[in-house]
């Protein structure tokens, strides 16, 4: 028998060669139909794999990230095939899953090329393969048959991608007339890819080298029904409708010059107003948490990030240094606060009875991205980090990581980001090359993280590989109201940057001890959470944080002394508008008030004027009525109070 355990930590006993789809058919038969892969010991394997004794095991359906991945996967190979069928001698390269759907580099030869024109033929041959339900058939093969499937083929992609293998370790997946190499893991069979839809097509260096051939790129997307593609296309629609970079222009919020440079946001005065807002209010919540503010510069000597490891990380991608008249000297752009902080650290001899020391700064840094890469504010080359850093005695990490943990929910929750898990971002043991810093150190980090989750109550996931180069972290992962993934704050703790930069406290024993660091940013940026969080409410801000709660309409000329004495009123009470004072009829003002997202329209004419009132309309949910002047003061005052 097999000896088995769940999720939920349960055992399960089953005779020996049975698979995961045997372990879904024993809990029941619904996840049996439903089930798409199986987790062994953490691993994603086919559903059809014996499993092996004692092992860890879990089900994958289409609602598992890792079960979608599966799907998408195999449906690269649906497309693949489907390729194959309509473009006879095409060549193929990679097709991996992403986060939504699917891709497959190809090589269509001389004279040949793929539009959006084409798109429809091809969906429909994959959906035409799909109902053949072909099994995903998974099969070990000797590195010298896998070059000789190739060479008659002749891919030399998938050539160049065996010789990098062992023998002994390449596997075929063959579905229907389709052959490929992969490792796997697949779905049972083609039946359960019900609606595809091809969604764009792009030209890739093969290997993501420009000096190779440039591919062609097909993205995709599949689902289980039709229903639910239709679904996904309109919530795209709604994306695009959402574009912060659209909204950001219509708002006046922010704008990209070329003679600025790529990558260089300019905030407007309506955006600066928002950021500006956002900053106080994270300000204040940091004050009472006894953080104290610091500014440092945005260049720094170049010695001062080879030493906090930033400079052999991140160097050759870095904008390239400052030289100085004075010879041998250089500089860089910051591109991280933390060895400043560093710096701010060991201006004064440090106690226990000190510590913590919690250093704060919205602190713009520079990092150059590739220009491809650039995408309105969520990939920039200058950005403004709500960037903190504590110093505390080793006792302390666990509690310090708590109450960031707090900050942090308190902020999400503040801006209505109600959907979010936490992922813990842990070194991979596999390769510990990547990281600085001793195995103990990384090990009372790792423990210090897990624990101050778990005791915070927060839903987790955990992701070898993906910790910073110096420390693991905390990432908090946002779905936003259109269900997109978007990671925004991220705590890291850190025993090595003190290390290197030789900080210390005297401890109670009065020897020297070195600190621990804490490095924490519960927005992450300035720039990216914005440009989430403009997608996230279409535009509406929240009452307490938009530039402008209020715009004066008066319906003639003769109204508009009444409409400036109003808003002298509502900035008295510490409310944000203007007066829209032109020449336009009031229909074409409310008009323009509503596409500028405005909360409150308030019309004023000769009734409002005589009874110190306004006539009130909210954005999208229309006329309100007429109310005075100080009950419209006081229901938008008591607004603000409940929400910030």
């Amino acid at each position: 028998m097999l000896h088995l355990t769940l999720p939920d930590g349960s055992p399960r006993e089953l005779p020996d060669h049975a698979t995961g789809y045997d372990l879904a058919a024993s809990i029941s038969e619904g996840l049996a139909r439903n089930a798409l892969a199986v987790t062994v010991n953490g691993e994603v394997r086919d559903l059809h794999r014996p499993l092996p004794d004692h092992a860890k095991v879990s089900i994958l359906t289409w609602n598992d990230p890792a079960g979608k991945a599966t799907y998408w996967h195999s449906s690269a190979h649906l497309m693949a095939e489907a390729l194959e069928a309509l473009y006879p001698g095409v060549k193929l390269a990679i097709g991996p899953a992403v986060e939504n759907g699917f891709y497959y580099d190809v090589d269509l030869g001389e004279g040949r090329a793929i539009s959006s024109t084409d798109f429809p033929e091809i969906e429909k041959k994959m959906v035409e393969l799909a109902k053949a339900k072909s099994q995903y058939v998974r099969r070990a093969v000797p590195k010298a048959e896998a070059i000789a499937y190739f060479t008659d083929k002749q891919d030399p992609y998938k050539l160049e991608l065996i010789d990098g293998l062992e023998d002994g370790q390449i596997t075929f997946y063959t579905q229907g007339n389709f052959t490929d190499l992969c490792r796997g893991p697949h779905i049972p069979d083609t039946s359960t890819i019900k609606a595809a839809k091809l969604m764009n097509v792009a030209g890739a260096y093969w290997r993501g080298d420009e000096k190779n051939k440039q591919l062609t790129r097909l993205y995709g997307i599949t689902f289980p029904k039709a229903k639910e593609l239709t679904e996904y296309l309109e919530r795209l629609e709604e994306a695009k409708r959402r574009d912060h970079r659209k909204l950001g222009k219509e708002l006046k919020l922010f704008a990209f010059s070329e003679r600025v440079g790529a990558g260089l946001p300019l905030w407007l005065p309506k955006g600066t107003a928002l950021r500006e807002r956002l900053e106080q209010f994270l300000r204040k919540a940091q004050v009472r948490a006894g953080y104290q503010p610091v500014v440092t510069p945005h260049i720094g000597a170049k010695e001062l990030y080879v030493t906090s490891g930033h400079y052999e990380k991140y160097g050759a991608d870095s904008f390239q240094p400052i030289r100085t008249p004075n010879p041998g000297e250089e500089f860089f752009l910051k591109p991280m606060n933390c060895p400043h902080h560093c710096e701010i650290y060991k201006t004064e001899p440090r106690s226990y009875r000190d510590l913590p020391v919690r250093l704060a700064e919205f602190g713009t840094v520079y990092r150059y991205e590739q220009s491809g890469e650039l995408h309105g504010l969520t990939r920039v080359r200058g950005f403004t980090q709500d960037d903190a850093h504590i110093f505390c005695r080793p006792d302390q990490v666990k509690d310090e990581f708590k109450k960031v943990i707090d900050i942090v929910l308190y902020v999400l929750n503040a801006l209505d980001f109600k959907d979010f898990t936490a992922q813990i971002s842990l070194r991979d043991p596999e390769n510990k090359t990547k990281y600085i810093g001793s195995d103990e150190n990384w090990a009372r980090a790792e423990a210090a993280i897990q624990e101050a989750a778990a005791e915070k109550g927060l839903t987790t996931t955990t992701e070898l590989g993906e910790a910073a180069f110096y420390g693991p972290k905390l990432d908090f992962m946002v779905r936003d109201a259109l269900g997109r993934r978007w990671q925004l704050g991220t705590v890291q703790v850190d025993y090595n940057l003190p290390i290197r930069f030789g900080l210390e406290y005297t401890a109670a024993d009065n020897s020297k001890a070195t600190p621990v660091m804490i490095h924490r940013a519960p927005f992450g940026s300035l720039e990216r959470f914005v440009a989430v969080l403009i997608e996230h409410c279409a535009g509406n801000f929240p009452l307490w944080l938009t530039p402008e709660q209020f715009i004066v309409l008066p319906i003639s000329d003769k109204f508009i002394d009444y409409a400036h004495e109003v808003k002298t009123q509502l900035e008295a009470a510490d409310l944000r508008g203007t007066v829209d004072a032109r020449d336009e009829r009031i229909g074409r003002k409310i008009r323009d008030a509503e596409m500028a997202k405005t909360p409150y329209l308030l019309v004023v004419g000769e009734k409002e004027a005589e009874a110190n009132a306004v006539g009130v309309r909210r954005h999208g949910e229309g006329d309100l009525g007429a109310m005075s002047v100080a009950e419209f003061i006081a229901s938008v005052q008591s607004q603000v109070a409940a929400a910030s």
